[in-house]
């Protein structure tokens, strides 16, 4: 389930990224405008567009973060292997990502010189 669910975030947000995902969320939001005295601007046809945005955004906030979140771990795997294999890096930098905040100031300030 967790695979399936990565290949439709990635999907979902390489496709809400086009800009033709724009343009046609646009052409909607016009359409929608332009019914408006058809129905007599009526509750019902408020309800649609309200409803209909609320509902693709929450969806979309989950699809985004997910695929958000593994290109972070996959940048950090990649920052990391750097790391292990350069003989001038420091060592207690891999997987600082994981430290509090604390640690990671310690980690800076002891990088820049400063005490």
């Amino acid at each position: 389930m967790n695979e399936a669910f990565s290949r439709i975030a990635t999907a979902s947000s390489n496709w809400l990224g086009k800009p033709v995902s724009f343009i046609v969320s646009g052409l909607l939001i016009i359409i929608w405008a332009v019914s408006g005295p058809f129905f007599h601007y009526s509750d019902t046809w408020q309800l649609i567009v309200n409803t209909a945005t609320t509902v693709l955004t929450f969806l979309a906030v989950f699809l985004i973060q997910n695929s958000q979140n593994r290109d972070g771990m996959a940048i950090q795997a990649k920052l990391d292997e750097l790391i292990r294999v350069s003989q001038l890096a420091r060592n207690d930098l891999v997987r600082a990502e994981e430290k509090t905040e604390d640690e990671i100031e310690m980690l800076r300030i002891h990088d820049s010189g400063d005490n």
